[in-house]
Formats: C-alpha cells, structure tokens, sequence
C-alpha cells in the first residue's frame, strides 16, 4: 500500500519537512488554511529576508537561552553554512551584511520562494491551499475545504502550523486546544521580539511618534547592547528593544515591573559630560545648550524632558547621570498577535529524538509551534528549518525508509 504523508502547514518548518520526505518514494500533500504558501515567509523578506547568521557557531547556539540543548540536537544536522548552501542549490546567492546577519543578494524573500515550490513541485509534492485543519475525528485528519469538510488518515503526520503570532498570516495557534485534548502539553503562548507599553506624555506621543532612537546601549538584568529602536504612539519597538524583550517579558510576568535603562551617549563619559554641560549657556536655552555642547538633540532629549524632574535639569550632575543611565518604565508587552513570534507551544517532553508525539505515533512536530524562542536576526528561521528537515527525517525513519 502507498505511504502518504500529510504536512499541516505551509511555512519553511513544513516545507523543509516535505523537502526531506519528497526525495524518497512516497505521496506527500502539503495543506494549508491560507490561499497561499510560506505568507508569513514572505511578510519577513518585506525589509530583507533575514536567512539566517553567520557568527560563530558556539555563539550561535547561545541564542536560544533556556532552549539551547534542545534546538541544537537539530541544528547539528542543519546550521547556518548548511542554510546558505540550501539557497545556493535553489539559485539563491547570499551575503553576509552588517551584524553578520545573511541575507539573499536581491533581499527578497519571493525568489527564493518560487524557486522552493517548484522544486517540490517538480518532485511530485501536491499543494492543498485553503484547507482549515479542524483537528482528529477517529484518528482522521479533518479539514474545512473549498468543497466542504473532508477527512484523511495519512501514514505520517507532520505538523508545522506555526506559533500564535499573525493571525492573519495563518499562525492562530488554534490547534493547541486539539492536541491538548489529545493529551499534549502545550506551554502558554506568550509574546516573543515584541515591543512594550508606554506611558508617554500626549505631547511626546505626538511628537516623536515613529522616529528612531539610534546608537544608545539598553541594558536591563544581564542584558546589555548598543543599538537602535523606534518610538510608537503607544511605547518602543525595533530590533534592540526585540533583543531584550524576553528578559522585559519575563520581568513584567513575574513582577509587574520592568524599565528599560538606556545610555543616550555611549561615547561620552559621565564626566565628560558634567565638564561639557558645566560651561556657561550665555543667552541659550537649555535645550540649545544641550544640543551645542554634547550634540544631542530631537527625541533624545525629548526622552530628557519625558522622565527628567525640572529640578535635576539644573543640576549638570544629575542631568548626566540621566544621559548616561535614563530609566523607561514599561506597563505592558505588545498584544501576541502583533509580536514577531512567540514564546510556548508544545514541551519537548511530550516528543521523542524524532520530534514525534509520543502520546500520538506517526505525528511529528516542527518549528514556530515546539516550545522555543529566539532573537531576530536569523535565528528563528534558521531553527524553523532545522527542526522541518528532522521532523521530516524523523518521519522516514518510523516509516523504515
């Protein structure tokens, strides 16, 4: 009797999967509830597909936190230099840019893409867009289809439907309550490289809405790095708040507070600040002043007036240990739904090395919906990837091929 694997999931988790599974003689079908595949894909290649990172791999691996062992088991068979290659057989140059982020030569996410779909075209993968899973029914797989409910029972199962992030992208994480009925840990969605809630002034919201704060250190907890984020009307996003907003998340969780600590001049001392800010203003105005002496100016220093008492604008001292030590108080994260990804999905302790269920033999599991999580620059779809070729090869395996 012909093998058929069903892949739930049309992202780069299940696409790799089929990749895997699609060069051996089987049938394989590939659903998914949007009109489209890999939408989510091609939403993070809008500002430059960020593919993966070319740092050290013992530096690499560190950035999945409390995950790293776990992630790593799949990573050995699938990294960074492995994710180059890969685009490179699809006719995909790569780059390496500035923070040693990789990115495809055109930075678009659409020609890799392509390329991808028909390759597993080529090979005999059938596409089924529009195909809502709806969960078991008497071990079948059932689907809300174009042409009504229909239901499949699969040899192997490989499930990648993503995390609870983008909902409109396909990611609803609405298939937790369909493996928890099965018996399946699944671990609390929360927000992952999001931003946070702010308590500005109107006046400030209104002002500075959307501009960028750039070359400032955050630090919070152990978390310390120089980088750039942007004001919003309703807090901070962008890529440094992003880097340390796990650290921010799991404060808020666990206490209700968290502040942000920013060096709005880390090329100056504090000292050297103080001897700066000391020199007579004549006729200036204190901002001017500020401007002329130590070059800051616009949102910086409207950051300044936003959490600086007047009585310590007039003394030097306290003005440049604001400069160098400002404190944003956050109130809350980013609504999941508008985070990058997320934190939760289902506990490694309910998979085996194959990343199958072990309370559901022949279903495996990769991607956005195993519980990980990691900063952007690369490293989330680079597990994505890795965790899709083993659930893929994990399949193979229990199949005996």
């Amino acid at each position: 009797m012909e093998k058929t694997i069903a892949i739930i999931g049309g992202g780069p988790a299940g696409l790799m999967a089929a990749e895997v599974l699609s060069e051996h003689n089987l049938q394989v079908d590939v659903y998914d509830s949007m009109p489209s595949f890999g939408r989510k894909f091609l939403m993070a290649g809008k500002s430059g597909l960020n593919l993966t990172h070319a740092e050290p791999y013992e530096k690499f691996i560190t950035r999945y936190g409390d995950r790293q062992k776990e992630i790593e088991v799949h990573l050995k068979n699938f990294n960074a230099d492995d994710v180059r290659a890969w685009a490179q057989e699809l006719g995909v140059e790569t780059f390496v840019g500035t923070s040693n982020r990789v990115f495809p030569k055109e930075m678009k996410a659409s020609p890799l893409l392509r390329a991808w779909l028909k390759r597993l075209q080529d090979r005999g993968v059938n596409f089924h867009p529009r195909h809502h899973w709806q969960g078991w029914e008497n071990n079948f797989l059932v689907f809300d289809s174009p042409n009504g409910e229909i239901k499949i029972k699969p040899t192997a199962t490989v499930l990648a439907l993503g995390g609870a992030s983008w909902r409109r992208l396909g990611s609803s994480g609405e298939w937790s309550s369909w493996l928890n009925q099965a018996g399946v840990k699944v671990e609390t969605f929360r927000p992952a490289n999001c931003g946070f809630s702010v308590n500005w002034s109107n006046h400030f919201a209104q002002k500075f809405h959307g501009q960028p704060i750039k070359s400032v250190v955050l630090s919070f907890d152990d978390f310390q790095q120089q980088g750039e984020f942007i004001v919003t009307k309703t807090g901070v996003e962008g890529s440094l708040i992003y880097a340390a907003s796990a650290k921010l998340r799991d404060a808020l969780d666990s206490t209700g507070i968290a502040a942000l600590h920013l060096d709005l001049a880390p090329d100056s001392s504090r000292e050297k600040l103080i001897h700066a800010l000391s020199k007579p203003r004549g006729s200036r105005t204190l901002t001017s002043h500020i401007e002329k002496t130590i070059g800051l100016k616009g949102v910086k220093i409207g950051l300044l007036y936003e959490f600086v008492s007047k009585d310590d604008f007039t003394d030097m001292e306290k003005l440049a240990g604001a400069i160098k030590d400002l404190q944003i108080p956050l109130t809350a994260t980013a609504p999941l739904d508008k985070a990058i990804s997320t934190a939760g999905g289902i506990s490694f302790d309910e998979l085996d090395s194959n990343l199958m269920l072990k309370k559901i033999p022949g279903v495996f599991c990769a991607g956005e919906m195993l519980d990980w999580e990691a900063p952007t620059g690369g490293y989330l779809l680079t597990a994505c990837f890795a965790t899709g070729r083993s659930a893929g090869k994990g399949a193979l395996n229990w199949l005996s091929l």
